[in-house]
This record gives structure tokens, sequence and C-alpha cells, in this order.
């Protein structure tokens, strides 16, 4: 398989992740049997882990590994998510190759998850830290979506800031199923618990409106 970075592009990735402080463990669930994009997304993500020593990348199978997916809720593939440098699960998750716009999404996953501050107001960071349910946040989205990394990286920011919310990325294109059964037709389409609706790159006070009416 052709590789996704060629050497300038890997030497700039290799840059910006010069910003990660810890590790960050990576668990990657494939298919043995394979599927329309595991061996991509395990690639993407092989590349990634070459550009620096603190991305430490697992290969799962849903199969033989279903107990740990279950504990992570993941039922398709591929599927990944991220851990902290204790290997504690902070609810963010990605269904989905990251490619295209998306590997924004997954870079700010990386370097946050790692340490790195989360630069919102200390009003913004206080209702944050109020959320006492329990909150799923679904942003679908498609690779050639210019403002869907946005989405992306504020519900993974409130899951990481937050044990009770976690946050999922969903590749429209990859899990049709999904997109229908939540009627997606333009992205990004964010669910939260079900039940609450945003589209586009809302901002942060947009998701907490609608997560504190809830």
């Amino acid at each position: 398989m052709d590789k996704f970075f060629n050497a300038d592009t890997k030497a700039k990735i290799t840059d910006i992740l010069r910003q990660m402080v810890n590790p960050v463990h990576v668990l990657l669930f494939t298919d043995a049997a394979g599927c329309d994009t595991c061996a991509e997304t395990s690639q993407l993500l092989s590349e990634f882990a070459e550009t620096n020593p603190k991305i430490q990348l697992s290969l799962l199978d849903i199969k033989a590994d279903a107990a740990q997916a279950a504990s992570y809720g993941i039922d398709r593939v591929p599927s990944f998510v991220l851990l902290d440098d204790k290997k504690t699960y902070r609810g963010v998750k990605f269904n989905g190759i990251p490619a295209g716009h998306e590997i924004n999404s997954f870079i700010s996953a990386l370097i946050e998850m790692s340490g790195l501050d989360i630069k919102y107001p200390a009003d913004v960071l206080a209702r944050i830290q109020k959320i006492d349910k329990p909150v799923n946040i679904k942003v679908f989205v498609t690779l050639s979506c210019p403002h869907c990394p946005g989405a992306v990286q504020t519900a993974h920011r409130l899951a990481m800031l937050n044990p009770l919310v976690k946050a999922e990325m969903i590749e429209a294109n990859t899990f049709q199923d999904l997109s229908m059964k939540y009627k997606v037709s333009g992205v990004p389409k964010i669910i939260i618990n079900e039940t609450k609706e945003l589209l586009g790159n809302q901002p942060v006070d947009a998701f907490l409106k609608q997560i504190e009416a809830i």
C-alpha cells in the first residue's frame, strides 16, 4: 500500500507533534476478515506512530479482543480510542479513518490527550465541569468537509475535560447505516444523547446549551 505521507508532509506532522507532552495510547480495532477501510486506517495510524515515539499504537481485533472492544463501546470497524499516559480512557473515539480534513482533528486529539492545556475561558471551563449527567456526543463527518474537524475537536475537548462526557467522530460514508438512522444530510451533524441536534461547526457554547437543556 502506498504511504499517506510524503517526506514533506511527514516532516510537517513531526514538527507539529513536538507539542506532545506525555505518551498517548491509540487502540485501533479492525477485523481480521477485513473491512472497507481497515487496512488504510491501520496504515495511516502506523505512519503517525512513526512521527513521534509518544504515540503508542496497538492493533486489536474486534472479535479476538471482543471484551476490550466492548469496554470502549466499539461495535464496528475500523474504530479507535485514545488513552492518556496512564492508559485511562477519557471518552475520545474515532469511527472511521481520520484522513482528509479529519487529520486535523486527530492531531489535535493527540496533542491535547498528551497533556497540552485546552485553552477555554474560565467561565466555559466552569460550565463543562458542572456537567453532572452522562453525555454522549456523535459528530458525523466526511473527509472532504473543511468545517468538520472543528466540531470533532470541540466534542473531544468536552470529553477530555469531564469524565461524564463521551465523544465520537463518525465518518458518514463509511457507516452509512448510522447516517441513515440519524438522517444525516449535511455535515458536521452533531447528535447529543440521541435527542439534541446541531448542524455545522458550532462554538462550544452551543454544545453546552444543548447539554444543559437535557
